[in-house]
């Protein structure tokens, strides 16, 4: 039986070779929004993964919408630049397509690096002031208060979200991506654990959603048909009180109605001191759901970790396809050797052909 996770897929136009996504991966080594050399490597790398396409990490809409000081920007001449210089030579280099997240991290900005501590900026780190649905700090602790924002931010936002995806479609992306999930800006407004505000963009999960579908409308406007348009959402904000999986079905539909392609489907990250479940597919159920109830595209996403799940996933129809983010980082190779298991096979550079099951018998599939 042939593999489902490895044939075709056609996503609003866009012809994939398979249906295995590397998620994007912030990588916090940009400078002031820059891509660089570790990109290059980085994402050069992952173009021969066996993945159809690979999403690029968070990419913020403007400077004072990053996490940290290292976060990928496309709010200037400069970013756009150096990050067409990676995706040209990356192309060169793999048989992957390219898509790229863009983001605002509204309360989550202003951040220490991961390896720095992963905390708010501190004095004598160059913090800068964030915006969010409402004047509350993402964690307890060791945590900016962020302003609340005002009519003229959410023009200037949703304006600088349509100007970086001008910019991502100059450099030839083939997919875009709004990020909608985990805390940030968009979810933000979403989520009624950070949205407290009585004027008409809190309240009611209609008040909560203005602002987000505006971004989506705008943006949509901007991109024309043929390259795929979603939106990274949460399905659930694993908090009594946050957003469930049934607001995150309506969320699919109010998103769809606004002419959105596909939903990846995330979920946590509404505070900081919630966590995730951890067992593999924890988003599967939630995707099935609105991919069944929403009627739209789906790619799931969350600890997807081996090749016969995933296999099943789609094979299953939960999801038209799956993302995975850390098992590629571990093995950059990982889609060969998901491939090989199921029996298939993937394009994979003429250097390295010397790896395949025609000239190499450790890659023959087991009788």
């Amino acid at each position: 039986m042939s593999s489902v996770l490895f044939s075709p897929v056609d996503l609003a136009g866009l012809k994939l070779a398979n249906r295995l996504v590397v998620s994007p991966m912030c990588q916090y080594s940009a400078d002031d929004g820059c891509a660089n050399d570790w990109h290059l490597m980085h994402l050069g790398m992952l173009a021969n993964s066996g993945a159809a396409m690979v999403v690029v990490e968070a990419t913020h809409v403007e400077r004072h919408g990053r996490i940290t000081h290292g976060c990928l920007g496309l709010y200037s001449d400069d970013n756009e630049a150096a990050l067409a210089r990676v995706i040209n030579s990356a192309r060169r280099a793999g048989t992957a397509k390219f898509g790229i997240q863009i983001a605002h991290a509204g309360r989550k900005a202003s951040s220490q690096k991961p390896w720095d501590g992963g905390l708010g900026l501190t004095e004598g780190q160059d913090p800068w002031q964030t915006i969010a649905a409402s004047p509350l700090p993402w964690g307890e602790t060791k945590w900016h208060t962020p302003r609340e924002a005002t009519e003229a931010d959410l023009t200037r936002v949703r304006d600088a979200f349509v100007n970086s995806v001008k910019r991502a479609l100059r450099i030839g992306f083939d997919e875009i991506e709004l990020h909608m999930a985990h805390g940030y800006l968009l979810h933000g407004f979403m989520s009624p654990l950070s949205n407290k505000r009585t004027d008409q963009y809190g309240g009611s999960l209609e008040n909560r959603l203005r602002f987000p579908l505006s971004v989506a409308k705008a943006v949509r406007a901007a991109v024309p048909k043929g390259v795929p348009l979603g939106a990274r959402i949460t399905g659930s904000d694993w908090r009594e009180g946050g957003l469930t999986p049934d607001d995150a079905v309506a969320i699919a539909k109010a998103l769809k109605a606004e002419g959105l392609d596909f939903l990846c489907v995330s979920s946590g990250g509404a505070q900081y001191e919630i966590r995730t479940p951890q067992e593999q597919g924890y988003n599967v159920p939630i995707a099935a759901r609105i991919k069944k109830e929403a009627g739209i595209a789906v790619r799931a996403v969350g600890a997807i970790l081996d090749p016969a799940f995933a296999e099943d996933v789609v094979a299953s129809g939960k999801a038209d396809l799956v993302a995975a983010a850390r098992i590629f980082l571990d093995n950059p190779h990982w889609g060969w050797h998901a491939a090989r298991a199921l029996g298939a096979d993937v394009p994979r550079p003429v250097q390295y052909a010397r790896v395949g099951p025609a000239l190499w018998a450790a890659a023959k599939p087991k009788a």
